[in-house]
């Protein structure tokens, strides 16, 4: 291959994931071009390549059919050719203008199933023996479960017709008006949906005619999702199993996951995902701390799969690392966690909630924006660990609203979030007391420090700091690490 060639595709393939290339491959295109390179023989291999079958021969050439006669479907022509006294071979397209050379590979069976369904139409009534009588017989037997009605008239139409026409009916009264029994199938599935109380209104009713919110299934999606996060929550007290770590160290690999995170421009879901999978292979498995950064950086990798349309190379997770694990030791470790995970990510991402409220909430961009700010604060800090994501989802917006004055949390507030007032209290005391203390995650506090993020970090910690003895802080010049 000249060096030239090489050269531009190790290009492309390095540039698969950069974020200003207007060039981008996904890893299917980058591992079709090097097998390319390096599995694909030479014109020269290629010359003196002989088919099994001709070394069998000893150069004996002859021709073979399209399927090498792998199926019976060739013994059975070559059968028929010799008693029919013609050569055995190829059948042209010119001979069968339609195109239709399957009946001549059936068996005798079905050639004499056809010739039965001739006859019947000719002569639906005649008796007599032979297989004209056996074959509406058995066609009668086959469909005494599908229709009654057939059976007591004793007609012999052919089953595929009576389908058709079945289905037809089916069609026209469908398009017309729903038969009278999905009628009541439809009254009875109304009747077990839940209904708002009261004065609450639906917030699903601008979007019946949107098929990508799929309103009809909004409120059975979010009862399942309700009963999915009792299990995928991480055992709280992992960390007294762990010999070479601590909650401060967890707390430095967050923070830096989320500096990767932001870097790689990722979903807000992928790193909330991250962190479940990393909280849940530690609650399973000791880990060392030199390792620590590979269950880290392999959990987002996974996440990221998982989450992204088209998500990050490996090489990028290595170089983010400064190379400090190979490839292989990524991939290796992404089975090992999958293995211990028994292949379950089935997690119920608090954005999912949070935008659920955000949106009986008429989607306040100032109030989201903060409450995602304060919803990762969860992350961080192990004491929400043992909360489920919806209730951190729920508190996240009830502080969010009271630091910008949006008014009381109502009825309809608390029933698309799931939880009162009383409820989410403990989390908004432990935020308030998380955004109170000097700040410990810088990259954390960079990130919503921004105009993106309408600084909400800074709006949140000053808040936080003035209103703390509300909340009955008083010791705000203590760290995390040291309270913890």
């Amino acid at each position: 291959m000249p060096p030239g060639t090489r050269t531009a595709r190790q290009r492309l393939v390095s540039s698969e994931n950069d974020e200003n290339s207007s060039t981008r491959l996904t890893r299917a295109k980058a591992a079709a071009l090097n097998v390319d390179e390096l599995a694909m023989p030479t014109k020269g291999a290629l010359q003196p390549k002989k088919s099994a079958a001709n070394l069998g021969n000893a150069g004996v050439q002859r021709k073979r059919a399209a399927l090498g006669d792998v199926s019976n479907v060739n013994k059975s022509e070559a059968v028929e050719g010799k008693k029919a006294g013609g050569k055995v071979g190829l059948v042209s397209k010119a001979s069968h203008p339609t195109g239709i050379q399957k009946s001549t590979t059936r068996t005798a069976t079905a050639r004499s199933a056809l010739g039965v369904k001739e006859l019947n139409k000719a002569e639906p009534r005649r008796g007599g023996s032979g297989t004209i009588v056996a074959g509406p017989k058995r066609k009668v037997a086959s469909t005494a479960n599908k229709d009654q009605d057939e059976i007591a008239t004793g007609e012999s139409q052919p089953l595929r017709k009576k389908t058709q026409t079945h289905k037809s009916v089916d069609l026209v009264r469908d398009e017309n008006h729903a038969p009278v029994a999905q009628h009541k199938q439809q009254t009875v599935d109304d009747e077990d949906k839940p209904v708002p109380p009261e004065g609450v209104n639906v917030i699903e009713e601008d979007d019946w005619d949107d098929p990508l919110m799929v309103a009809e299934y909004a409120t059975e999606i979010f009862e399942y999702l309700r009963d999915l996060e009792c299990r995928s929550v991480p055992n709280p007290d992992y960390m007294s199993h762990q010999d070479d770590l601590e909650w401060k160290t967890r707390g430095i690999l967050i923070d830096w996951l989320i500096e990767v995170h932001t870097r790689f421009h990722l979903l807000p879901e992928t790193l909330f995902l991250a962190v479940n999978i990393i909280d849940r292979f530690l609650s399973a498995k000791v880990v060392q701390l030199d390792r620590l950064q590979l269950v880290g950086i392999t959990a987002m990798f996974i996440a990221s799969k998982y989450e992204e349309v088209l998500s990050p190379h490996v090489e990028n997770f290595k170089r983010i690392t400064d190379n400090g694990f190979s490839e292989a030791e990524i991939l290796s470790a992404e089975r090992f966690l999958l293995s211990t995970l028994n292949y379950d990510l089935s997690y119920p991402n608090p954005m999912n909630f949070l935008r659920r409220v955000s949106k009986a909430d008429n989607y306040d961009i100032q109030s989201r924006t903060i409450g995602k700010y304060l919803m990762e604060i969860s992350l961080l800090d192990h004491r929400f660990m043992s909360f489920r994501p919806s209730h951190c989802a729920a508190a996240a917006m009830y502080l969010a609203r009271m630091m910008l004055d949006r008014g009381p949390w109502d009825e309809i507030l608390a029933y698309y979030a799931g939880y009162d007032k009383q409820e989410v209290q403990p989390l908004v005391d432990l935020m308030v007391d998380y955004l109170a203390r000097p700040v410990v995650h810088e990259a954390f506090f960079k990130k919503y420090a921004s105009k993106k993020f309408l600084k909400a970090s800074i709006l949140a910690r000053q808040w936080a700091r003035k209103n703390a003895a509300l909340f009955g802080i008083t010791d705000t010049e203590l760290s995390l690490d040291q309270i913890s």
